[in-house]
């Protein structure tokens, strides 16, 4: 009899893996998002987590499409170079990664963490275009969450295809924004990489924060795809070498 009901108990405990369904609420309205966990979750103590923002195309209510491009793929194709719990919110349409969209992807991520064995000393944010933008809206509120972050493709400044959205840096002029940027991420090590040819994101958007990281002193790399598009992240995820960066860095 002991035997059976430590049986039933260890089935009980069983967590499924792969991409589940999960739903998160903020401010009264319920988000639906996608956690990865890997196949062998229940063979490590506790894992790294991945906070991926998807770009503009993937907007809408589904919880679904957001894994379609960008980490969700990379991880799909080669499981095995991914080896952390991923999350996977998902923007409303007509929305952004700033102001409640930003709050609802840190509670998702917050969630995941009680409900999941998170490593938190080893919690990472990246984002590809509208996410890139995400990323550094996110980062610059909370710094304190992250071990690294990975903006691809993305932007500080108002870009005028998404003009009127909240500010990065909030309250600043223009003269005084990557300084501020600087100084409040100076010590979060950081991986930007941008398609050298972006019709899309001009390729300024990276260029000038991470100059203006660089001449900080802070825990910049800068990666310029030479001859991409806007595309530059199936590259960025696919690079073995940035793998073994992501997964090094650790908070402090």
């Amino acid at each position: 009899m002991l035997v059976l009901l430590l049986g039933i108990a260890a089935s009980l405990q069983q967590v499924q893996t792969g991409f589940l369904d999960r739903s998160v609420t903020v401010s009264g309205t319920a988000y639906r998002y996608q956690v990865y966990v890997p196949a062998d979750y229940a063979s490590k103590p506790s894992w790294p987590a991945i906070l991926f923002l998807h770009g503009a195309g993937e907007r809408g209510d589904d919880g679904l499409i957001q894994t379609n491009v960008g980490l969700g793929p990379a991880i799909r194709q080669k499981s095995t170079r991914y080896p952390a719990i991923a999350v996977f919110p998902q923007v409303p349409r007509d929305s952004q990664w700033v102001g409640t969209p930003g709050d609802m992807a840190i509670a998702a991520l917050q969630q995941t963490m009680r409900e999941f064995k998170v490593d938190p000393t080893r919690v990472y944010l990246t984002g590809l275009s509208m996410g890139g933008h995400g990323t550094w809206y996110v980062a610059y509120r909370r710094p304190d969450l992250f071990a690294a972050i990975v903006p691809i493709c993305g932007w500080v400044r108002e870009f005028a295809q998404f003009r009127g959205s909240v500010p990065v840096v909030p309250d600043a002029d223009s003269a005084a924004v990557m300084p501020k940027l600087a100084q409040r991420l100076g010590k979060v090590p950081i991986w930007i990489s941008h398609g050298e040819v972006d019709r899309v994101v001009n390729v300024n958007g990276s260029r000038e924060p991470a100059a203006a990281l660089k001449a900080a002193g802070a825990d910049v790399r800068y990666t310029e795809l030479l001859g991409l598009d806007h595309n530059s992240w199936d590259a960025t995820y696919g690079s073995e070498e940035f793998v073994r960066w992501l997964f090094a860095q650790q908070r402090r």
